[in-house]
């Protein structure tokens, strides 16, 4: 009875060392996903952005055996989902699409997140076409008559973008601060919204990615220059700000990221599955209505392509004026 009760009280020992919170805190890593994974939109539902995520989020549900669930998180020009991430458990099942002005938010203002320290780079995926449109009775025909008209009207033109500090609304002020004209800019928090206004007249001028496609070939906008390094297939007859002498080409590359800390072994199976999920036909055919084209980079690319873009972000904004001051 009494090596009985000894064996007994080891079994109970053992059975509570297996109830460790260390050791249980290991298991769900193998498991992984135990439940529904939460993939962060820093942009409006019904964009461009957004649809193509919720496509990538299904086929990449399907290979990991459980729901991605988008939820959208818009405003402050596409980083509203940085302090959620920040915040955000270490084990997968919070991810976020992480747009370019993430890396130039910190150098504009202060913010409480970092975007190399508080992040996993997962997949990088694509990059934009970002294009200037006007409506289709717009007087302006080319777009150099944008600079024109602002010349003859100091301080009237008014130009919308999707956000304060996004690329649209950098490049944009860095032409106009070139050529010493004033202009009203007006900041949208998506690109669905800005293009509905822009049709309407109001604002005069629009720049943002190609979710415009619809409206372009809609005949309610018309395009007048692209941001890209050669002439879009889709819309051969826009000339890029690179041939028109600006020396300007933007993308503004975007993949999807985790906190910082993911493990390896779940780090490797989101990206086993969004790299699949880039590659669908699905996402294919819905990223092709944007002119937009794969740039996939791994882990450890994106993570270096990240560093390297964050400190390029630094210059341009201290080129531009726009650098925050204090600390």
């Amino acid at each position: 009875m009494k090596r009985r009760g000894v064996l007994m009280a080891g079994s109970a020992a053992a059975l509570s060392a297996l109830a460790a919170p260390g050791l249980l805190r290991a298991r769900p890593q193998s498991e992984f996903p135990a439940r529904p994974i939460t993939l962060l939109v820093p942009w409006p539902a019904g964009g461009a952005t957004d649809l193509s995520m919720r496509i990538l989020a299904e086929q990449a549900g399907r290979r990991l055996g459980q729901t991605v669930i988008t939820e959208n998180r818009p405003g402050a020009g596409g980083t509203l989902a940085m302090p959620l991430l920040q915040q955000a458990a270490p084990d997968g099942h919070t991810i976020a699409q992480l747009p370019q002005t993430i890396l130039r938010a910190p150098w504009t203002h202060k913010v409480l997140w970092d975007p190399l320290r508080d992040v996993t780079p997962i997949v990088q995926i694509s990059g934009y076409t970002f294009g200037v449109v006007v409506p289709a009775d717009s007087p302006l025909r080319r777009f150099e008559d944008v600079f024109a008209w602002a010349k003859a009207h100091p301080g009237e033109l008014t130009v919308g973008t999707n956000g304060v500090g996004t690329t649209p609304h950098v490049v944009m002020d860095q032409l106009m601060q070139q050529r010493g004209l004033e202009w009203v800019h007006v900041p949208y928090k998506g690109t669905a919204e800005q293009m509905v206004a822009v049709a309407s007249g109001q604002p005069m001028v629009g720049v943002n990615s190609t979710g415009f496609a619809p409206f372009v070939e809609s005949g309610q906008l018309r395009l007048l220059a692209t941001f890209a390094d050669k002439r879009s297939r889709r819309w051969p007859q826009a000339p890029t700000l690179l041939e028109l002498g600006y020396g300007i080409v933007a993308m503004s590359p975007y993949g999807i990221g985790g906190p910082r800390g993911l493990p390896a072994d779940v780090l490797d199976k989101l990206h086993r599955a969004f790299h699949a999920a880039m590659l669908d036909p699905a996402h294919l055919a819905e990223i092709g209505k944007y002119d937009q084209e794969l740039a996939y980079l791994g882990p450890k690319d994106y993570e270096q392509a990240l560093r390297e873009a964050f400190f390029r972000e630094k210059d341009i904004v201290a080129r531009l004026g726009l650098a925050r001051s204090g600390g």
